[in-house]
């Protein structure tokens, strides 16, 4: 039996190509996941380990701590504690650190490292064991600074050449006086380091003489414990905690392990969905061959091999054609998986060195996965081919599938699908947090539901498309029969199509519904025409505010000015805003009192308002963080939003109780609006700062939305991978039921259908079963869309769901071409049959 499966494999190498090549995308996906993220993770992990060659043990600040009615202030790290650490027992050296967020402009004014990568430090004395100088000297004042050697490589800069950079607002221009090398995992990712000395730091990055972290160097025959443990003598348990490098680097690497795996796992979904389509084809090839072997496994039967040596049979054929797919997926996966690091360079991404990493498990999964979806696809056609009596499989009486065994596949295919369906609504009532797993269930459910009900839907759905179909003669009447002959067949093969375009369809239903959303919420909560922040959302300096108030065309401006305090236990971020132009710059609808800012009267989210029993008149007792406490009064309550939310109260009551006030963003009101001139003027009052972004409510909406149509055009990627597999799928189906027919098509032709018919004959047969498919998925889509956005209405009050009449249209002629295409192979053969040799066929 085993020699036998072996003989129908080779004798049937063409029909199952189709099958190892679906086989192969799932397997090359997984395995091409697996070397990248495995390259990634590893080549990160070495870099960040030489981070802290320099580093034995680590003190770093305790966060803030607030009680009762105090606010905590945040630890310092002092220059006392700093020499108490470089002379304890044990120690050779110690360092104290200082970084912060600084931006590097190239020298045409754009932003070097992306903003959220972009840092700056300090370069310790003279020689900075941290940071090998390679040409120039160390910085020394407010007027130079040293930067990374991938930086000045990348913006073409040279020591003694001046650059622009900027800390939290202002535009500085100091000169390069060094250029040095790092392993520092951020400049490692394509970001930039500019480190200034060690005072000019501390005043650029508010430390004021203190200290982020202080890195301690052991001495000869120390080691990492006994220095820590040397050092938590002197450290202050309520001010700092000490951490050995070896730890230090341990939890950098479970971090980056961390970030990776979600990549990771998010690919590995969509490799998931290429296989669960591609069992789909597998079944159907199995089924077909079966029953194109009926009467060869009779008459094995017949001669004394059982039912289990039958389903043995074609299980070894399984493996056979799964070990082969796996195989070449593992290669070419290992291709993708190198292809894919190099494209992250081409993209403007920086990976570090290191070299492509294969693990043994990456070898295992590709190989189970590959044998193992084929072989349990595989499973049930060879066991309904044991099944058959060698008397009935000799006459082919076998052939229909009886009443009873549709009613049962109908039966549990409705209750799949009611289950499903039931399931997705109960989901849309629960919070948006709680809803996930019981939609995510229900989703499930109802695909494998629609899935079993699929022959039954098939019928009446491509009976639909004859009006259409007549309009061919005979060659459409013929389609629409053959389409609907072998209803189990057609099912699986529009199956594999509908998942594909179920979640694109799903995917762009949310995406359009949200940036509705944010198109909304930006619109809604906005009267100023424009809002000025950080490009990596870090605080801006109060001198931002006051130039452009001071700009020529600005008629009204307001900070939003965050800062903690203690209310009734509990800490609470005040919102410090100028009250006199507030009103005048947003648009929150009122819900009870007057939307009115200055002295002691403040106004309330809603939210915030009502988790204290607050309403208009209400007054309460605020400690700020300078320990001084205040009685205000609720003049109104508001109705909170994504972008303004809070107490708000004016600046100038807020401002004396803070020792360091910075602005998250900055407000304005121009006399001509929101124009292109009017933005130009303010970028150029603010220096032309490429750190600094002056968006208005486009520009608001498009940064949001541009995070998402990211994220959909990936997701668009990964998915087209389902769908070339489901392609696979049409072209095997047509290419193996054209085998099957060819004693009909040899009749047909021999009758008078000439080559040109046979060929439209079969298109259109695939026009509508990929067309099929693509209906059952956009309305699958849709719900799906909805379902989704009910559960993030909850998170989004302006959420709404918004259909893509255009982009469904688009994906219903992409189910079309599909089609088309897929039967461009099939067509021609069954054109180019012989009409003698097909009609002797068996």
């Amino acid at each position: 039996m085993f020699r036998t499966a072996l003989r129908t494999v080779l004798a049937h190498k063409a029909r199952l190509l189709m099958t190892v090549l679906a086989v192969m995308l799932g397997v090359a996906f997984v395995s091409g996941t697996l070397v990248f993220t495995n390259t990634i993770s590893d080549a990160y992990q070495k870099s960040s380990a030489k981070g802290f060659d320099q580093v034995d043990v680590a003190i770093r600040p305790e966060g803030r701590k607030d009680t009762g009615d105090t606010v905590g202030k945040e630890p310092e790290l002092t220059q006392a504690l700093l020499d108490r650490a470089a002379e304890a027992p044990g120690a050779d050296s110690a360092i104290g650190v200082v970084s912060g967020f600084t931006a590097i402009a190239d020298k045409h004014g754009k932003l070097i490292g992306g903003g959220f990568r972009s840092q700056g430090g300090n370069y310790w004395g003279a020689e900075d064991p941290r940071y090998p100088l390679v040409s120039g000297h160390a910085p020394k004042g407010q007027n130079e600074v040293l930067i990374d050697s991938g930086t000045a490589e990348r913006a073409g800069y040279e020591v003694g050449d001046t650059v622009r950079l900027s800390v939290d607002g202002p535009v500085l221009a100091p000169r390069i006086t060094g250029i040095f090398t790092t392993d520092d995992g951020n400049v490692a990712a394509g970001g930039s380091l500019a480190l200034f000395d060690t005072a000019t730091a501390q005043r650029l990055f508010h430390k004021s003489g203190a200290y982020d972290e202080i890195d301690v160097k052991a001495a000869p025959g120390t080691g990492q414990i006994a220095l820590r443990n040397a050092l938590d003598e002197i450290v202050p348990k309520d001010v700092a905690s000490t951490t050995t490098g070896r730890q230090l680097a341990d939890d950098q690497a479970q971090q980056i392990a961390s970030a990776t795996s979600g990549m990771r796992t998010g690919l590995l979904v969509f490799a998931g969905i290429s296989l669960f389509v591609g069992t789909f084809i597998i079944a159907n090839t199995f089924t077909m061959l079966v029953a194109q072997r009926t009467k060869e496994l009779a008459l094995l039967r017949a001669v004394g091999a059982s039912r289990r040596q039958i389903t043995r049979s074609v299980l070894v054929e399984a493996f056979v054609v799964g070990a082969v797919a796996a195989v070449t997926g593992l290669v070419v996966g290992i291709g993708i998986g190198a292809g894919l690091r190099s494209l992250v360079g081409k993209l403007g991404g920086t990976v570090p060195d290191g070299p492509l990493v294969i693990t043994p498990g990456t070898v295992v999964a590709a190989v189970a996965v590959g044998v193992l979806i084929t072989m349990l696809a595989a499973w049930l056609p060879g066991r309904r081919a044991a099944k058959i009596p060698p008397v009935a499989a000799m006459s082919s009486v076998h052939a229909q599938a009886t009443t009873k065994s549709l009613v049962v596949r109908n039966t549990i295919g409705a209750l799949l699908a009611a289950a499903g369906v039931t399931t997705v609504l109960y989901a849309t009532t629960l919070d948006g947090s709680a809803g996930q797993m019981p939609m995510g269930a229900g989703a499930v459910l109802l695909v494998i539901g629609v899935f079993v009900l699929t022959p039954l839907l098939s019928r009446p759905l491509i009976a639909a498309a004859a009006p259409v179909l007549r309009v061919f003669g005979v060659s459409g009447k013929l389609a629409r029969q053959n389409a609907v002959r072998n209803p189990r067949r057609t099912a699986a093969t529009a199956s594999a199509l509908m998942i594909g375009l179920t979640l694109i369809t799903g995917l762009t239903v949310m995406a359009g519904s949200l940036q509705h959303a944010i198109d909304k919420m930006a619109a809604s909560a906005l009267k100023a025409d424009y809002v000025v922040s950080m490009a990596n959302g870090n605080p801006l300096s109060v001198d931002v505010e006051k130039t452009l108030k001071s700009t020529d065309g600005v008629t009204a401006t307001s900070p939003l000015r965050n800062a903690p305090s203690r209310i009734d236990g509990e800490t609470e971020y005040l919102t410090g805003v100028d009250g006199a132009t507030i009103g005048t710059l947003t648009d929150l609808p009122v819900l009870d009192g007057a939307f009115k800012v200055g002295g002691t009267g403040v106004v309330v989210d809603d939210g915030t308002a009502g988790s204290h029993h607050w309403t208009a008149g209400s007054r309460f007792t605020v400690s700020y963080e300078d320990g001084k406490k205040q009685v205000l009064t609720v003049a109104g309550v508001y109705r909170k939003t994504e972008m303004m939310r809070g107490i708000m109260l004016d600046v100038a009551t807020l401002s004396p109780h803070q020792s360091d006030p910075s602005d998250m963003q900055v407000m304005v009101r121009t006399s001509g609006g929101a124009t292109a001139s009017a933005k130009s003027t303010l970028e150029k009052a603010l220096g032309d700062n490429p750190a600094v972004l002056v968006q208005d409510k486009k520009d608001i909406s498009n940064s949001i939305a541009q995070i998402f149509t990211l994220m959909l055009n990936m997701l668009y990627g990964l998915l087209a991978m389902a769908v070339i597999v489901a392609v696979l799928g049409v072209i095997n189906t047509l290419a193996m039921s054209v085998f099957e027919r060819s004693q009909e098509i040899g009749m047909l032709r021999a009758i008078g259908l000439d080559r040109k018919a046979t060929k439209r004959m079969v298109r259109l047969e695939s026009l509508v079963i990929s067309l099929f498919g693509g209906v059952l998925g956009l309305g699958l889509g849709v719900f799906f869309g909805w379902a989704a956005g009910e559960l993030l209405g909850t998170k989004l009050a302006t959420y709404e769901l918004v259909l893509p009449w255009g982009r469904m249209a688009l994906f219903l002629l992409l189910a079309a071409a599909v089609g088309v295409l897929a039967a461009l192979w099939p067509a021609r053969r069954a054109a180019r049959l012989n009409m003698l040799t097909a009609i002797k066929s068996e």
